[in-house]
């Protein structure tokens, strides 16, 4: 048996063959990339909360807390509370001063 049937590429030289090579790593990239956004895409529809406005430093509500601003809105939009009164149960609430 000869060697140059078991290694065909032997007699190209030293920069021959990194064509494949880096080609194989960009489409590996763009696999990854392509993964990544699939995935963060699902996950930000699955994450559709309804989110109140938050003042700056403020944590993000707690689903008790989401619920006592719906009904804090339901009460100011009934007309049971005034717009003074709103705002300082609102601020209470989100956990402003």
């Amino acid at each position: 048996m000869q060697k140059e049937h078991l290694m065909p590429f032997r007699n190209q030289g030293p920069d021959m063959g990194w064509g494949r090579g880096f080609f194989a790593l960009l489409l590996l990239l763009i696999a990854v990339c392509v993964v990544v956004w699939i995935v963060s895409s699902l996950m930000r529809q699955n994450g559709h909360t309804h989110r109140h406005e938050l003042s700056p430093g403020a944590s993000p509500p707690s689903k008790q807390s989401s619920d006592a601003l719906r009904i804090l809105d339901e009460r100011f939009a009934r007309g049971d509370i005034d717009a003074d009164e709103y705002t300082k149960r609102r601020d209470l609430l989100r956990g402003s001063p």
